[in-house]
């Protein structure tokens, strides 16, 4: 009995126990007769639905020139009223009849001015009113762009190693040559700034004071001092004269990393861990300003006469023009991607550079405006310098992390070498890295400061000529992303 009233009270009636692989099977050959059953049969055409779709594809692709007028003909232009030509009196009694645009400047007046003795001026009429233009009635021509002209690269001499020199016990992170071109400084992680005979590459000079790692130093060319920025927080002033210390300049909280001097001024500014810029008078110790701004590291800082009197460049990946007259940011430039550590102002030209791992981008001054884009490197950019140009054209120079020295055509961008310098033996196959270079001041000489612990001097290949190593440039092409 209460199977029975359990049977009644189920709406789907009694159950039959049906095995699984049976249901199974079953419900297979439903979905193949629902979905795969009909796959290959042709589907009954529909001519209304045929129709509607090809009135759709019509409306879609001729609709904007349904009503264009026709192509202008001889006969269509000379019905046009401005263009008839001037009547022609049948005799003396009948005047000659103007032509609508001779009549529209009589009726309005040619000159603007009041009415005179020998002109005539007739009504006024008012101006019909413009009717909103319809986009598709009207054609819009738009002018050819002219291509930029891409200018072919002069061809430049390989660079070669002439010279290396050891004597470091860590690596050389910063280089430095004397206005007289009689010798240069260098420095790195073992805080000995030493300086060099640049004809014989023989050590002169070893000047102790700093206790951790110099990162930057500059020799100046009106005084007989040599500066120099240190991890240690510390800036100094060094007496050529006297090989000792006889200023500090306090006031970063924490390690500078880069220091230029003011080509005309006596002045100098410093950049560093902290994200500050600060600018220094170089005879009274004080700080004259504190540009802030930059959210990271100072990396990179360049100097000219003009302005922008200073160029900062940042691992917050922005570079800032300086206003030193108003003490504050002009611009910043924020086009680059990664990290800038290396910067570079044009000797001839009013531009300079800006490096990074992504681009070398060169840039207008006074504004920043930008020109175009330098590429090829792939890697870390640590430094880098601009060639004056001798045969018409500079040379970029760039040192990057993974230890290659990449050269490029100015105008161009075309680069026409990467050399790879080999680390000494003793080193590791990764201390390759290049962390500084400076160009003699008669650039013919190139001083690279190395990971390996040693000081490089290059120079062009005297007997390179165009025939044995031609120019290998092929015009690229052109992109809409080419110039950014």
């Amino acid at each position: 009995m209460p199977a029975a009233a359990a049977a009644q009270a189920d709406p789907l009636g009694p159950r039959e126990n049906t095995p699984v692989t049976l249901a199974v099977r079953k419900s297979l050959k439903r979905t193949h007769d629902m979905f795969c059953g009909n796959a290959e049969l042709k589907r009954p055409e529909d001519p209304a639905g045929t129709e509607i779709m090809m009135r759709i594809k019509v409306h879609d692709e001729y609709e904007a020139v349904k009503d264009v007028p026709e192509e202008a003909s001889g006969e269509t232009l000379q019905a046009l009223p401005f263009l008839k030509p001037l009547a022609i009196a049948d005799d003396a009694t009948k005047e000659a009849k103007p032509s609508a645009i001779t009549q529209m400047l009589t009726d309005i007046g040619v000159t603007g001015k009041s009415e005179s003795p020998g002109l005539a001026v007739g009504p006024v009429l008012p101006l019909a009113v413009k009717k909103p233009s319809d986009p598709s009635t009207e054609i819009m021509v738009r002018p050819l762009r002219e291509r930029p002209e891409i200018p072919k690269p002069i061809w430049h001499p390989p660079w070669k190693l002439m010279r290396v020199m050891s004597g470091h016990e860590g690596w050389v992170r910063t280089v430095a040559v004397d206005p007289t071109n009689e010798w240069f400084a260098s420095s790195g992680n073992d805080r000995l700034i030493k300086i060099w005979d640049l004809a014989s590459g023989t050590l002169k000079l070893s000047l102790t004071g700093h206790v951790s790692a110099v990162r930057s130093v500059a020799i100046s060319d009106r005084h007989p001092y040599l500066f120099s920025a240190s991890e240690d927080c510390e800036v100094k002033c060094w007496d050529l004269e006297q090989n000792m210390v006889i200023r500090n300049y306090h006031g970063h909280l924490s390690g500078v990393y880069t220091l230029v001097l003011h080509p005309t001024l006596n002045i100098l500014a410093t950049g560093g861990r902290d994200g500050s810029v600060r600018v220094w008078d170089m005879r009274t110790k004080t700080g004259i300003f504190v540009f802030g701004g930059h959210t990271n590291a100072v990396c990179s800082l360049a100097s000219q006469a003009s302005e922008p009197q200073f160029i900062s460049g940042s691992m917050d990946r922005m570079v800032r023009l300086w206003d030193l007259a108003a003490g504050k940011c002009a611009v910043t430039l924020t086009n680059h991607k990664k990290s800038v550590r290396s910067l570079s102002i044009h000797p001839k030209e009013y531009t300079f550079v800006s490096c990074s791992s992504d681009n070398n981008k060169v840039w207008k001054c006074p504004r920043g405006a930008f020109e175009r884009n330098i590429q090829g490197h792939d890697a870390i950019v640590n430094c880098s310098v601009i060639r004056e140009g001798q045969q018409g054209s500079s040379q970029l120079i760039a040192g990057t992390d993974n230890g290659y020295i990449h050269y490029w055509d100015w105008n161009s961008g075309h680069k026409f070498q990467s050399y790879e310098a080999i680390p000494q033996p003793g080193s590791m196959s990764a201390e390759n890295a290049i962390f500084d270079m400076k160009l003699d001041q008669s650039g013919s000489r190139l001083i690279t400061a190395e990971c390996d612990k040693t000081v490089k001097i290059y120079r062009e290949d005297p007997n390179a000529t165009p025939e044995t190593h031609p120019l290998n440039w092929k015009a690229p092409k052109l992109n809409p992303l080419h110039r950014y």
